[in-house]
């Protein structure tokens, strides 16, 4: 239980209830929003509300009957009524002088207490199965036994760490490159430039059989030639469709082996754009 005072009627009350006027800084009694005070006034007005009491906050009744039981380490399952109830009443009787809108809440577990009291000094009635009559605290019980195992919860929730209480996310700003992001070839889009290739190279077919050595090393090297001192070059122009499908094949081979070691990159402006080869290692 906590009483406080305004500051005026706290000094002057202080100062009152001692047998003398207690001398404070060696001159003043008291002092007043920090000026020292050297003689109470004598007409001093103390309204009827000045002083407040606050007694325990509860979020209802089972809260305060909970409260009660637990201070005590009194059995929940064995709940003293007699003396739970005398206690409980005394807190009621505190909250109706001030709040009777909240009392009435208060005044319903009251009932409920002294009704199973009451139930408890009357000689139980026998069940038509002949069971032990049940205990008229088990309903209260449970409510409590309930009550209390959603408090724990929630308090335990509470202690969890929240965002903006206990703890800030991280933002770090990243800041996009100038530079622009060409989007991706896809591999129907190279398919589609490589069957073309094929048809066009069927047109330039010759007759001549001879035998040739192809190395896709060799090639490799020739395409990194090509590239070499250029800022980009049109797939189409890697190929020469004059020399037939072998060396196409060839040449496509050493592409793909070059741009899978990472050597040279293959990018098209949008999409069915014209696709573009250029050597990985060269500023865009």
């Amino acid at each position: 239980m906590t009483a406080t005072l305004p500051p005026v009627e706290a000094a002057a009350s202080d100062a009152a209830a001692a047998t003398g006027p207690a001398v404070v800084d060696g001159v003043a009694v008291a002092r007043l929003y920090g000026e020292p005070l050297f003689a109470l006034p004598q007409d001093l007005y103390i309204p009827p509300d000045a002083l407040e009491v606050f007694l325990e906050a509860f979020e209802g009744p089972l809260d305060l009957l909970l409260y009660l039981i637990r201070r005590q380490n009194f059995n929940i399952l064995d709940i003293p009524l007699a003396d739970v109830t005398r206690q409980y009443l005394a807190y009621v009787e505190q909250i109706r002088k001030t709040n009777l809108e909240l009392a009435s809440e208060y005044l319903l577990m009251a009932a409920m207490l002294i009704e199973i009291k009451s139930r408890m000094l009357l000689p139980p009635k026998k069940s038509d199965d002949g069971s032990e009559p049940e205990d008229p605290r088990a309903e209260l019980v449970r409510r409590l036994i309930e009550y209390e195992q959603m408090k724990l919860a929630a308090a335990g929730l509470d202690r969890l760490p929240v965002h903006g209480r206990d703890f800030l996310r991280a933002q770090v700003h990243v800041e996009q490159a100038l530079a622009p992001r060409f989007p991706e070839v896809e591999v129907d889009e190279l398919r589609a430039a490589w069957a073309e290739l094929m048809k066009r190279a069927r047109l330039n077919q010759h007759h001549t059989i001879t035998r040739e050595q192809l190395s896709v090393r060799e090639h490799m090297s020739l395409v990194l030639k090509r590239l070499q001192g250029r800022r980009f070059l049109e797939f189409e122009d890697l190929f020469d469709v004059r020399r037939g499908p072998a060396v196409l094949v060839v040449t496509f081979v050493a592409v793909l082996e070059l741009a899978r070691e990472r050597l040279l990159e293959v990018t098209q402006a949008e999409a069915f754009a014209p696709i573009y080869v250029r050597l990985a290692y060269q500023s865009a």
